[in-house]
């Protein structure tokens, strides 16, 4: 039974402090309780907010799953601050008739901005020249100093082409780049003449590409898809960068790869264990390594945080949310 019908205003959790007005609309709609430190909630503390929700708003920070589940038993809608949501057990969530809701498209420009910053920060040894300055050891210019690898006519190789590959794509026209991109399917032959865009195995896209920019969700196909044999197949001159999930690079392999000279260097906004960082990857000068910022503007998240309380507003009227990502469960 929902709380409509037993008379009661929907207890809604939700498990950190989101910009913009989301929090207003979410108190407008039940009772809200938010765990308000700028922190992930602990297990413990998770398990406890949930015991009497009707609507959990999460982020990927938290891991929903059937012991979650178990302890919040008049759960029905669960809202994901987030695209991706390999931190939920969708098939568990489905099992139980719980909706689960993601927050696509409002975040799609932000990340392939935030991925040109990290392709121009490695390529152009950005991160090193900002350590110099501020250590106060910088002696002036010189013509060998730091020298990087231009970016402007090099091939472009994207893995995964949807939304957000393609919006990186779209960029590369401006410095004239030529895009190799591998995912399941080819993209429609107009998408690809408009992006000057080709379609290559991955092994192929690997050995060819002079910057490779991953865009795939985390799925067990994908975890440590790029692993030492794929770093191996690249050129030595090569950059990779990563703003879609840690566990797609195997991160060991990388930090041998980076420290050998098997590839020139990576740009990562995202860590198989965050916060937490593969032994040796914050010593080695050609990784830019940045805190999961490819969201991180004032009107994506707040665009995000509207559509997570979209999403779970929706559900909890009875009314189809904008983005279901288990829409078997909804009333037929």
């Amino acid at each position: 039974m929902n709380a409509v019908m037993e008379g009661r205003r929907p207890r809604i959790v939700v498990t950190r402090v989101l910009p913009g007005r989301a929090l207003e609309r979410l108190s407008a709609a039940g009772d809200m309780l938010l765990h308000e430190e700028d922190r992930a909630p602990t297990r413990r503390e998770l398990l406890a907010y949930v015991r009497e929700a009707d609507a959990l708003l999460c982020l990927i920070t938290e891991r929903i799953d059937d012991e979650v589940f178990d302890a919040a038993p008049r759960l029905r809608i669960v809202s994901n601050y987030a695209v991706g949501v390999n931190n939920i057990d969708i098939a568990a969530a489905t099992r139980r008739g719980i909706l689960v809701t993601n927050t696509p498209n409002v975040l799609t420009e932000t990340t392939a901005d935030f991925t040109w910053a990290l392709i121009l920060a490695v390529c152009r040894r950005l991160g090193e020249g900002e350590r110099l300055v501020r250590s106060g050891e910088w002696t002036g210019w010189s013509p060998m100093q730091l020298l990087g690898s231009d970016v402007y006519g090099k091939t472009l190789g994207i893995i995964g082409f949807g939304r957000i590959g393609q919006a990186v794509a779209r960029r590369a026209a401006g410095f004239g780049m030529p895009v190799l991109y591998h995912s399941h399917r080819p993209a429609d032959p107009d998408v690809e003449r408009s992006l000057n865009a080709r379609h290559a195995a991955l092994d192929d896209l690997l050995r060819e590409a002079d910057i490779v920019s991953i865009h795939v969700p985390l799925t067990s196909e994908t975890q440590h898809m790029i692993d030492a044999a794929r770093l191996g197949l690249m050129k030595p001159t090569a950059f990779l960068v990563n703003t879609a999930r840690g566990p797609i690079v195997d991160e060991a392999a990388l930090v041998q790869a980076l420290h050998n000279g098997v590839i020139a260097g990576a740009g990562l906004d995202v860590f198989a264990r965050e916060p937490e960082l593969e032994p040796g990857l914050v010593d080695l000068p050609n990784a830019v390594l940045a805190p999961h910022l490819g969201s991180a503007s004032v009107e994506a998240r707040t665009a995000m945080a509207d559509l997570a309380a979209e999403n779970l507003i929706s559900a909890l009227a009875g009314r189809r949310p904008p983005h279901p990502v288990n829409p078997e469960v909804l009333p037929s």
